[in-house]
Formats: C-alpha cells, sequence, structure tokens
C-alpha cells in the first residue's frame, strides 16, 4: 500500500508510549547491568512493540517510535561532540521544562557517527510492510539545550550549525530509502516573532533532501504540560513559505481553536490535523474523532488532510495511546465512507 492510495491517511506524530519494561530496563542500563547485546535486544524489542501496537489499530502510516531515543531531543546531544552537561536550574518539585539541563560546547558542532535516526530506519524499514515516516528534531529546537555566548553568540547561529548536522542526515536517509520525513519545531511556536527566519532555516535545512517532506510544530508535551502561548496565527502566513509538503499541527487539546487559519490562508499544502488529544486521559470514541474530522473538512480538502494525535505519545500510557489509536482509525473510517458513499 502506497500512502497516495488512501483517502485522509491515520499516522503518528513521531514517538510512541514507552512499555513498562522498557522503563525499567533504562533503568538498569543507567547502572551498567546490561551488556551490549542486552541493549541492542532491548531496544528492538521496543521498537517491534510500538510497530505492532499501530498495525494492530490500522494506522496508515507509521514511525518506528523514537524507542531508542532519550526524552525527544536530550540523548542527541550525546552524539555532539565536544559538549559538557551543565546541571539542572531546578532539581526538586513537579517535573518541569525548568528541570532538563543544557550543554555547552567547547568546540563548533559535530555529529563524527552521525545521529542515529539512519540507523533506526535501517532496522524499521524491514520491521514492516506498510509505509514508514521517519522523524527528526528540527535544528532550532535542537538547539534550544545549548548554551550560547561562548562559540555560538545567539540561538540561531547553534542552529545553523545543527542545520548542516541534519542535512547529511537526512541526505543519507534518503539514500538508504526514506520516503517520508518529519522534522519537529515545537520550538518555532514558542518563539513565534521570527517565522521569516524560520522559513530561511527550514529550507537550508532540508536542501537537497529528495522527499516527502512534512513540519511538525506543538506548544511541547514535556510530561504532559505546554510551554509557550498555544497560538499558530503569529507564524501565519509566512510559515506556508517553508519547502515542506505537509504541515501537522495540534488542534484537539484546543477545542479545534485556528482551524480556521488553513481556509484564512489558502494554500496547496498538506495539513495534518491534531485530532486524538495526547494529554487527556479520556480516550475518544470514534464519533468523538469523526466530529473533529468532519469540522476539519469545512477548512481542508480530504486530499490534502491526514489525521494524526496532537503530539507524539512518550509521555502517555501505553494502554491509553493504544486505546486513542484505535477511535483515530475507527473515527476516521467513519468520515471515509461518508466520503465515498461506501458502507465497508
Amino acid at each position: 500500500m502506497k500512502e497516495s492510495d488512501v483517502l485522509i491517511p491515520t499516522s503518528t506524530i513521531g514517538s510512541y508510549a514507552p512499555p513498562s519494561w522498557l522503563c525499567v530496563t533504562l533503568e538498569a542500563i543507567g547502572r551498567g547491568e546490561l551488556g551490549e547485546t542486552d541493549i541492542n535486544e532491548t531496544f528492538d524489542d521496543a521498537v517491534r512493540t510500538a510497530i505492532a501496537d499501530q498495525e494492530r489499530a490500522g494506522v496508515d502510516i507509521i514511525t518506528e517510535g523514537e524507542m531508542r531515543r532519550q526524552d525527544f531531543v536530550l540523548g542527541f546531544y550525546e552524539r555532539l561532540t565536544g559538549l559538557e552537561q551543565l546541571p539542572a536550574p531546578r532539581t526538586q518539585g513537579p517535573d518541569g521544562h525548568d528541570q532538563r539541563g543544557k550543554w555547552v560546547p567547547s568546540v563548533p558542532l559535530a555529529a563524527p557517527e552521525g545521529l542515529g535516526i539512519l540507523a533506526e530506519f535501517e532496522f524499521a524499514k524491514n520491521e514492516t510492510t506498510k509505509p514508514l515516516k521517519v522523524t527528526c528534531p528540527g535544528p532550532f529546537t535542537l538547539s534550544g539545550r545549548i548554551q550560547t555566548g561562548g562559540i555560538y553568540k545567539e540561538r540561531l547561529e547553534v542552529a545553523y550549525a545543527c542545520a548542516k548536522i541534519i542535512n547529511t542526515e537526512l541526505r543519507k536517509l534518503v539514500a538508504a530509502g526514506a520516503e517520508f520525513i518529519q522534522l519537529d519545531e515545537p520550538s518555532y511556536a514558542v518563539y513565534p516573532d521570527r517565522p521569516l527566519e524560520f522559513v530561511k532555516l527550514f529550507n537550508h535545512t532540508i536542501e537537497g533532501v529528495s522527499a516527502k517532506i512534512g513540519l511538525h510544530i506543538c506548544f511541547g508535551n514535556y510530561r504532559g504540560r505546554a510551554v509557550g502561548k498555544r497560538s499558530y496565527r503569529p507564524l501565519f502566513p509566512h510559515i506556508l513559505e517553508a519547502d515542506f509538503d505537509q504541515l501537522a499541527l495540534e488542534f484537539a487539546n484546543r477545542e479545534m481553536a485556528e482551524i480556521a487559519l488553513w481556509s484564512e490562508f489558502p494554500n496547496d499544502k498538506e495539513l495534518a490535523a491534531g485530532l486524538i488529544d495526547v494529554k487527556n486521559y479520556y480516550v475518544e470514541t470514534p464519533e468523538d474523532v469523526a466530529v473533529l474530522l468532519r469540522e476539519s473538512l469545512e477548512h481542508v480538502r480530504p486530499e490534502k488532510l491526514a489525521i494524526t494525535p496532537d503530539c507524539g505519545f512518550s509521555q502517555t500510557a501505553r494502554w491509553a495511546a493504544a486505546a486513542k489509536l484505535k477511535s483515530m482509525v475507527a473515527g476516521t473510517e467513519i468520515v471515509r465512507r461518508e466520503l465515498t458513499g461506501t458502507t465497508s
């Protein structure tokens, strides 16, 4: 099956809910109790679990679940040379964004062995026959935990250094057969005062990358909490000048706020509408999803619409993530039948 064969394809954003046994095993890995073979087997099985849950739910375009990564972006700093981790500014109290550490560079950024995303793809593509979307943190988001004021004077300078590294990884992914690559840039929405700079940075990052390109913009989801003012409007219409094919935005947890931006600023790009609330443990019914999908179709042509959760499932219990995916697929199928006039 090809993505183009499906009307209103369903997908995940990227990360999937980690199995409980993976969380326990990660603690054992941190204590040095597992060997290299043990560790590889653990992550391989975690990816197989994420893929299997998506396939059981009937998701059309799957991801490998980002099972080998640490907290979306933090694990990537271990692959960059010359970084020293600084202590978190707050270590006690409720988990929050301000408890995540920063890194200070002592030399210009480089990743001699890559970011590891190529290896993720090489494994996952042999574990499924379904279309596979590859996800990668965007350079502005990746730059966010790197201290400025020394080698790099300001954040955009760091971001362009990250963009060079990411571009190399994306080109290798395409050479390995990746056809759909999504860059995740929640930081765009957190700092919405420079959309034209983001367009320039994004286009530079994907230069020469011959694949379908997605851009995911959210408001953060660390411990299920946003980190910025939840509005996309400051980014429009400028963000539409970026060279992506599909824009993934979150709507479910905002009661569909700003879905009308798509008709207010007409364009020919695809919208991946987030219609599943990953910050809520209420499991949507298929009809709940169908209602939101019908509202989306008031602003987006069906051939330009895809359906996803609002964000990744890394902060969600697996039982809830699996149930939500099943409802997402079932609700989408209700509306597909309405559009095509079929009964099955």
